[in-house]
């Protein structure tokens, strides 16, 4: 292709099938501007790392106009700054999410003319872009912790005509106005922030996605002062906030001592060993009972499994199903805690996570089950 628009509106028509007001914009954005250049997995590297990706004019429409994430910046280091020599190995830490998730929360988000917008993590940009040229620039507020992200935003949503508001705020603290009709989040946060709820007028909705989980909420603003809403039926994940220039590291310590060691309890595998990825939403509700416990699985070449849950205090637990052992160390058991969350689920009929519904008050957010007897907070 040699004109981006064309490669834009191939985009547009894949992407807002089920959200046919969005197309325009979709199709009018030049995403190419807003993320000339970004980070790839390196095929087999060990450690893990990133390579960077420049495409050549003649490959960059096909590439840039997929419906696909683009990684902007990994650890400390923005794309924008690289060399084709830099290999870094860190978490992403900002992103251009697939386009097609982004205009599945903006058909969430339904958003009416002269209604105010918050657009919490800007990224590249293209959300606010999307918004911008759907509304007007005057009804839409970005917000991002990084100035760098900012300054490039506004200067390459400038260089085709859109002037939306960009700010440099935490978004987990003051916003920068208290009236908004919408606001969109693509960073992840557990609790809603307060000031969201206070921030949003009646009748106002978020769409925004939970922490560490791959739980989407849509909720609308009661004349009570309550955020009242349900969880979506698809998996989005997106990067939590932070407040420093990179998350912490993963527990590779813990991991290590996790890894072959015995531990200080050792009992027999009952059952299969859940699939913490393809099973996501017990992974999700794990996550929601008891936080921050991160998950490492691996195949042995004969079909066996291993399943490693680590947490930052030291505790772990390994499954096995070629020995038909768990092990368990630390203060925590967290083996007997994902027993106990699977066993409350398969109790309650394995409810779809898209039943639960979501009540956000400024002192207590809460997802309730189906049944209404299964309350987690946030």
């Amino acid at each position: 292709m040699s004109d981006w628009t064309d490669a834009a509106r191939k985009l547009a028509d894949e992407v807002t099938a089920a959200a046919p007001e969005w197309h325009d914009s979709v199709s009018s954005t030049p995403r190419h501007q807003l993320v000339p250049r970004w980070w790839e997995p390196i095929p087999d590297s060990y450690p893990f790392a990133w390579g960077l990706r420049t495409p050549k004019p003649d490959q960059q429409w096909a590439e840039v106009y997929a419906d696909e994430t683009l990684v902007t910046r990994v650890g400390a280091l923005h794309a924008d700054y690289a060399d084709l020599s830099d290999r870094p190995a860190g978490l992403p830490t900002s992103s251009s999410t697939l386009p097609g998730l982004i205009v599945r929360m903006l058909h969430l988000l339904d958003p009416h003319k002269h209604d105010q917008v918050l657009d919490v993590g800007t990224g590249s940009g293209y959300s606010a872009a999307l918004l911008a040229h759907r509304l007007g620039d005057k009804q839409v507020t970005s917000i991002d912790l990084d100035p760098y992200l900012v300054d490039a935003a506004r200067e390459r949503l400038a260089d085709f005509g859109r002037t939306p508001r960009l700010e440099i705020a935490d978004a987990t603290g003051s916003l920068p106005d208290t009236n908004y009709d919408r606001i969109m989040a693509t960073v992840a946060v557990r609790p809603i922030p307060p000031a969201w709820l206070d921030a949003l007028r009646a009748g106002g909705k978020i769409v925004t996605t939970i922490t560490g989980t791959s739980l989407m909420i849509n909720a609308d603003k009661h004349p009570d002062g309550v955020v009242r809403g349900h969880v979506q039926p698809d998996p989005a994940t997106f990067m939590r906030t932070r407040r420093e220039t990179d998350y912490p590291a993963r527990l590779d310590h813990v991991f290590n001592a996790a890894r072959d060691q015995p531990g200080d309890e050792t009992r027999q595998l009952t059952g299969p060993i859940p699939d913490l990825w393809d099973d996501w939403q017990l992974r999700c509700l794990y996550e929601l009972d008891t936080p921050d416990i991160e998950n490492r699985s691996a195949t042995r070449d004969d079909g066996s499994q291993l399943l490693w849950l680590l947490a930052a205090d030291g505790s772990w637990a390994r499954a096995d199903s070629e020995t038909k052992t768990i092990h368990q160390s630390g203060p925590r058991g967290l083996w007997d805690d994902l027993q106990r969350v699977q066993a409350r689920w398969t109790a309650a009929g394995r409810f779809p996570l898209d039943t639960m519904t979501v009540e956000l008050r400024e002192d207590r957010n809460a997802l309730i089950g189906p049944d209404g007897h299964w309350t987690l907070e946030l």
